[in-house]
């Protein structure tokens, strides 16, 4: 064989071995990587541009502030222009500086990293691409062996490359900071940002986006919350990245390295926020009725806890917030006069006249109610050993109105505990509309999460009920002038039963026998005359009357009715009160307008339901009427206490035993209704001057107004209630006749209306 023979064999076989060697892995490879693009699960296209993802519904009120949300991943996706760029910034010099270069797969931080494994370097740094990473949030990995892993990694590779091919780099720099978890529920950048440091996705500035990128590595050890000083170290981290590939200057990364890493945390769940007792409503009952009731295209059922609904309300933010603090504020003070009343009660907090027998028969039921109970019996236990249990003392916090308590008690005594506390109910709504404008269900949501507007067991209404049976005297041509006598009045009742003679209150005596107007009566409270007036028109006319105002609870039609012995809601009270300020027209309670889905496309539109009552001069005339209350009768103590000058009307309401308190309020645009009292009627003020609706109810509806009137943005009426066009012929003007009962009333007279 010729030398130039053997020098071209020699040469053959080094090609051969050459592409062997180097080309082919390569091959190999690139073979593998095909079997697992044909014969493995990757997903389809459909799957890479709808990937699945759980989004929150959002409930958001009538000047479009998020109330809260219903999740089981607390997400809601922004759009890349939404996002602050030095978040983008960040996260691309710290986690993919080639990231605009690539098409999924960084072949040189692959390599570098491939080194790093084989060296034990680890400055070498990760090989995976921010596009890979959204792969793997994407289409999370199993459960998997180490062989089983390798081969996932090369279908993130596949997924990776097939992401850039379906989006654009801003689209997925926006699906990933959309799905990246924070902790904390805080899933995606625009949660973060709220529950960190309290402000918008696109309002981050460059430390506080240095502070999120930074949990990228790990947010559990990077947890800023809960590490402190190793949260911002990473920071720091971050900001030197940002200063390595240019996205800040030295001096500024200078500077903001040495900012303190500084919070605004306030985690979100649904006992936070605004309104949390008309957003458990909503989900609880509205929600899971409509969902029953409504499908999606594909015939499945709307998932709020995944589905990313949006839910508008009618709650007016500003309104929702001056009555949340209004109760807590007239709360705080009257449960301290209330506390100082129960130190001198041997059954605290039951009233003296609660035998044991009752009050094991209240606790037991307390007990009953309760979660624990539920959890325990669950669990297979017997009877005797829940007891037991719930007399064991256990470490626990507890609520009070200045903070939560650390303690140690038995929950058995926590149930007595949390029976001595006044509850409440308050509901506000714009009559025009319908539209509820402020909802609180209770004290706290977090300990108290019994709703008294519409969930809870209806509790007597007291003498706010007699505006439905004068509100039929006017329908029947009465005038707010018409005089009768204040004198007893007695009504048959079926045979075999004693007459119905109900008395007046006491403080009411130096009326009796005199003459006095229906306006006087019904400021005034007079039981006499409400006796009187129901004997003329009989309990069926005023209790249908009240059910076309609103009213769904059973009434029966006896007599007592005049006094306020029916059990209505705060939410069905505050509707039918409305009526008056609407004109006559009862309008349904409304708090949600619209429903849309993820899209923004409208799922429902909500009209409310209307009928008309009364005409429109009748129902002015009652306004008329129930002005008087406030102007010389039981609530006068909004005009010289609270100093009201504005037109209202209103009815004061207090049950027997001062067991209940109640207050309703109209002005032209706000009807509003409260209701305080203890969840067991047996736990109560001993006393008129602390227990009636005048003092325990009135104050939370005046303070609620007096923030709404002082807030200019809030755009409703002060002045008059509108006339009707119509030339009114009765009698409205009673001041001569008040004159002659009595020049005014002072505050010790208002003992309120016990039935």
């Amino acid at each position: 064989m010729s030398a130039e023979k053997a020098k071209q064999n020699n040469y053959r076989k080094f090609i051969i071995w050459f592409w062997l060697i180097f080309g082919g892995p390569v091959v190999g490879l690139l073979v593998f990587v095909l079997c697992i693009r044909l014969f493995s699960d990757l997903p389809n296209t459909e799957e890479l541009q709808n990937p699945r993802t759980f989004l929150a519904t959002e409930v958001y009120s009538s000047d479009m502030k998020v109330l809260g949300k219903y999740y089981a991943e607390n997400r809601t996706n922004v759009k890349f222009e939404e996002i602050s760029p030095n978040v983008v910034n960040a996260l691309v010099a710290t986690e993919d500086a080639r990231f605009y270069d690539h098409s999924g797969i960084d072949l040189r931080a692959l390599g570098r990293a491939i080194f790093g494994g084989l060296t034990g370097s680890s400055a070498s740094g990760g090989g995976s691409t921010i596009t890979q990473q959204l792969a793997k949030m994407l289409f999370p990995r199993e459960d998997l062996s180490k062989m089983g892993l390798v081969l996932r990694k090369f279908k993130e590779w596949i997924i990776a490359v097939k992401l850039e091919r379906e989006y654009t780099k801003q689209e997925i720099l926006a699906m990933y900071l959309n799905k990246f978890d924070y902790v904390n529920n805080a899933v995606g950048i625009k949660s973060a940002a709220q529950i960190y440091f309290g402000t918008t996705a696109d309002s981050l500035r460059i430390e506080q986006a240095a502070t999120l990128v930074g949990m990228a590595k790990n947010p559990a050890y990077f947890n800023p919350n809960r590490f402190h000083d190793r949260s911002e170290g990473r920071r720091n981290t971050v900001l030197r990245q940002m200063e390595k590939y240019g996205y800040i200057t030295k001096t500024q990364c200078d500077s903001l390295q040495k900012i303190p890493l500084k919070l605004n945390f306030h985690p979100e769940d649904h006992n936070e926020g605004l309104a949390p007792y008309l957003r458990e409503y909503i989900r609880d009952v509205f929600l899971k009725k409509w969902c029953e009731e409504n499908r999606k295209p594909d015939g499945t059922k709307y998932d709020v806890y995944r589905d990313g609904l949006k839910i508008y309300t009618t709650i007016d933010s500003r309104m929702q917030r001056y009555a949340e603090e209004a109760v807590r504020e007239h709360l705080t003070e009257l449960q301290q006069s209330f506390n100082k009343e129960l130190k001198n009660k041997k059954n605290a907090p039951f009233a003296w006249n609660v035998n044991k027998e009752e009050i094991k028969s209240l606790m037991y039921q307390g007990m009953k109610r309760s979660e624990r109970y539920r959890v325990l019996k669950k669990g297979g236990m017997s009877e005797a050993e829940i007891l037991k249990n719930f007399y064991t003392k256990v470490p626990m916090t507890v609520f009070s109105w200045k903070k939560e308590i650390d303690t140690v008690m038995s929950p058995w005594d926590s149930i007595r505990y949390y029976k001595g506390f006044l509850q409440t109910g308050f509901m506000s709504i714009e009559p025009q509309t319908g539209y509820i404008k402020a909802w609180v269900g209770g004290n706290n949501h977090k300990y108290f999460q019994y709703d008294h507007v519409q969930i809870g067991h209806a509790r007597q209404v007291g003498s706010t009920f007699k505006t439905f049976v004068y509100a039929l005297a006017i329908q029947e041509g009465y005038s707010p002038c018409y005089r009768l006598p204040n004198v007893r009045t007695c009504i048959d009742m079926p045979a075999g039963q004693p007459q119905y003679c109900p008395d007046n209150a006491a403080g009411e005596e130096k009326y009796n026998g005199r003459i006095i107007t229906l306006q006087q009566a019904l400021a005034l409270s007079i039981n006499y005359v409400s006796a009187y007036l129901i004997k003329q028109f009989g309990p069926q006319a005023v209790a249908d009357l009240a059910h076309r105002m609103g009213v769904v609870s059973k009434i029966d039609p006896t007599p007592s009715i005049c006094l306020g012995t029916p059990e209505i809601s705060v939410f069905e009270m505050v509707g039918a009160e409305a009526t008056f300020a609407n004109k006559g027209t009862w309008i349904e309670p409304t708090f949600v307008t619209r429903i849309e889905d993820k899209n923004g496309k409208v799922l429902a539109d909500f009209a409310p339901r209307t009928e008309e009552v009364m005409n429109e001069e009748k129902a002015y005339v009652m306004l008329q009427l129930m002005k008087g209350v406030v102007d010389i009768g039981t609530g006068v103590r909004l005009r010289y206490r609270y100093k009201f000058k504005q037109p209202m009307a209103g009815k004061t309401g207090t049950t027997q035993h001062n067991s209940d308190g109640w207050y309703m309020g109209i002005t032209p645009d706000l009807v509003s209704g409260c209701w305080v009292g203890a969840d067991d009627r047996s736990v109560h003020f001993d006393h008129g001057d602390q227990g009636q609706g005048a003092q325990m109810a009135l104050p939370i509806w005046a303070k609620y107004m007096q923030k709404v009137y002082a807030d200019k943005t809030i755009k409703i009426s002060q002045g008059e209630f509108e006339k009707p066009a119509k030339k009114i012929d009765i009698e409205m003007d009673c001041s001569k006749y008040n004159k002659e009962l009595e020049s005014g009333v002072d505050d010790s007279f208002n003992t309120g209306e016990e039935n």
